[in-house]
């Protein structure tokens, strides 16, 4: 394989992330809005239950990382969670929120198997010191958001002229495209998937069980405890906290065997983490309090056609598509010349353009560009996600990369594990900010009436996206100012 080009198995990995991310975000686009609307509850609980689902598909890459390290081998685990995913999908269509809470809990765990462990498979297919890693992370992110811009186009519309129902059934439809693009494309990175022990894998253990049979009964199994927790979506937030502890303590446990060195990396890299929660904590607004702003206050008419609120959130992965390649090269050009900013640098840059975005909210409506619905223009949202996005592009597949070159070779999926986890503490707590800007009215129609009038909505997106804004500049510039002792602690990988 030439030097300069991408491992074969990066583009069949490309290609069934990009259907796996068609299934997660499909449904994520529609969420807020049907249980606001098809389901008739309130802003505070929608909110609430989306924080917990939205948490909880993070959180469950901790475990799943876990066991596909240890047991079942990233190929294994990739399929079943596949195969979860889109029975989970099929299952929502019963229309209640029971069988929502079912779906959405088939979705978790097969999520936990799949997404952390398609990405160790991509690190994996680059040798240690490689340049291209940084590169073919980003080009495995453009795969992402492909599938994240056909959902939130295909998709939302598809669910909003005719029913979530609709778009939750394509969804479906795509993550059953996705698994089989795997499946079929197996041989391409087999050599770095497989199991660690197959014989042990499928040999008796419980009785005529094997390994992989327990492991299959017990996924099933934890359908109803998570049907439990969304139905319970406050006990989510001491169950993220003690996981966390857990997940912290044994990282620094086994990179403090490793050594100085790798209890240095491990020690920058959970602190970066912590990080990674801040700016996700803002940026997945996109899929409650962002697509309620966008229902209520922005003015979605583009010539005659109105765009649905859940669409407004394509405006993301279509910037991610235009500015993902140039971003994939500049680094790599930046490398060449020695001037590639560290990994820490990139995070505080990251943050600082995603709270800009919130504060150019803040900046239209000063501009007084309020028509008499009290609406600001469509261009508001444009602007927000262009900054949010490339604030994005500075941070999200660095720490993926990040991953794969400072975690010990034989906790890797482990630590990616633990970069999930900190995405789910983002998810929790971005429920919660949500409801900074929330309404208890409850009605099918999803509007903001009686005490909250589109004026008083409007005031108070305002005045929680600018403070949302302001705090996120001031940690990013913080960040910066801490870049160079914390790249000191990844002893020359960056």
């Amino acid at each position: 394989m030439a030097q300069k080009g991408h491992p074969q198995g990066l583009y069949t990995l490309f290609f069934s992330e990009m259907w796996e991310r068609f299934c997660y975000y499909g449904m994520r686009a529609l969420l807020t809005l049907y249980l606001i609307k098809s389901l008739a509850m309130g802003d505070m609980e929608a909110f609430g239950i989306y924080g917990a689902y939205t948490a909880l598909v993070y959180a469950a890459p901790v475990l799943g990382g876990r066991i596909a390290d240890q047991i079942l081998g990233y190929k294994n685990a990739v399929i079943l969670g596949g195969i979860l995913m889109t029975l989970g999908e099929f299952l929502i269509l019963g229309g209640t929120e029971q069988w929502l809470y079912i779906g959405m809990g088939a979705i978790i765990v097969g999520n936990g198997y799949f997404k952390a462990n398609i990405s160790t498979i991509v690190g994996k297919l680059y040798e240690d010191g490689d340049p291209r890693r940084d590169s073919g992370f980003t080009i495995f992110y453009i795969g992402i958001n492909i599938g994240a811009l056909l959902a939130t186009t295909v998709c939302a519309e598809v669910g909003n002229i005719y029913g979530a129902q609709y778009g939750f059934a394509l969804a479906g439809l795509g993550m059953i495209i996705g698994t089989l693009t795997f499946y079929l494309g197996r041989a391409k990175f087999e050599r770095v998937a497989e199991a660690p022990d197959p014989e042990k894998l499928h040999s008796a253990w419980m009785g005529p069980l094997s390994r992989f049979h327990v492991i299959l009964l017990g996924s099933l199994a934890a359908i109803p405890l998570l049907y439990f927790l969304m139905s319970n979506s406050e006990v989510v937030g001491y169950l993220l906290a003690v996981t966390a502890v857990f997940v912290i303590y044994n990282l620094l446990s086994e990179a403090w065997k490793e050594g100085a060195i790798a209890r240095d990396r491990m020690i920058m890299m959970i602190i970066l983490f912590l990080f990674n929660i801040v700016f996700w904590a803002c940026f997945e607004q996109a899929g409650t309090s962002l697509t309620l702003f966008a229902d209520r206050n922005v003015d979605r008419v583009i010539f005659g056609w109105e765009m649905g609120a859940a669409t407004t959130q394509f405006f993301n992965p279509a910037f991610i598509l235009i500015f993902g390649s140039i971003f994939s090269v500049m680094w790599i050009k930046l490398s060449n010349i020695g001037k590639n900013p560290s990994i820490p640098m990139k995070f505080g840059l990251g943050i600082i353009q995603l709270g800009l975005g919130y504060l150019v909210v803040q900046a239209m409506h000063s501009l007084g560009w309020i028509n008499e619905s009290s609406q600001l223009p469509i261009i508001t949202l444009v602007l927000l996600y262009m900054l949010h996005t490339t604030g994005e592009l500075f941070l999200s597949p660095i720490g993926l990369s990040m991953v794969t070159k400072l975690a010990p070779k034989r906790m890797t999926g482990t630590a990616m594990g633990g970069w999930f986890l900190s995405f789910a503490g983002a998810n929790y707590v971005a429920g919660i900010l949500a409801k900074a800007t929330g309404t208890e009215e409850h009605g099918a129609d999803g509007a903001a009436e009686g005490t909250a009038s589109a004026a008083a909505t409007l005031a108070t997106y305002v005045d929680v996206y600018t403070q949302m804004g302001l705090i996120t500049v001031g940690i990013g510039v913080l960040l910066v100012f801490l870049s160079k002792p914390l790249n000191k602690l990844t002893h020359g990988i960056g």
